[in-house]
């Protein structure tokens, strides 16, 4: 019979449930240990070696691998579509194609109020930075 090993730790159960959710998905089986406890007082985090994501030893290279995956296309996982109404802002970004894109106002505002309209736009999807 196979047993439990520790695979990854984590600071947040929202993190630990997500790569749970990820590696079920897949048809991976995993265990979260010590959820409960640091959630209820967080200062013990340290004393039991955080929120432990446990998985099975003959899974253990596999689950690796699909976390990585998942990772690597975790920026490029939505599909690119059009969501931006402005026709002022239609266009996508040069690098990756996406219209998921926003202005850079920062270096024309003041306490929030913009003075000036940037022509430095960024993509969301993969941080390029770009003018139009």
């Amino acid at each position: 019979m196979s047993s439990l090993v520790r695979f990854k730790f984590y600071e947040t159960a929202l993190e630990a449930n997500r790569d749970k959710q990820i590696l079920s998905e897949n048809g991976i089986n995993s265990f979260i240990a010590n959820e409960q406890l640091i959630q209820s007082d967080w200062l013990l985090s340290q004393a039991v070696g955080g929120i432990q994501l446990q998985v099975f030893e003959e899974d253990l290279e596999k689950a690796g691998q699909v976390l990585q995956d998942y990772k690597d296309n975790e920026q490029y996982s939505l599909e690119v579509d059009h969501t931006i109404e402005d026709p002022e802002f239609d266009f996508v970004c040069p690098k990756c194609g996406s219209n998921h894109i926003y202005r850079d106002d920062k270096a024309t505002s003041f306490f929030g109020i913009s003075f000036l309209t940037s022509d430095k736009f960024i993509c969301y999807y993969c941080g390029n930075e770009f003018t139009h």
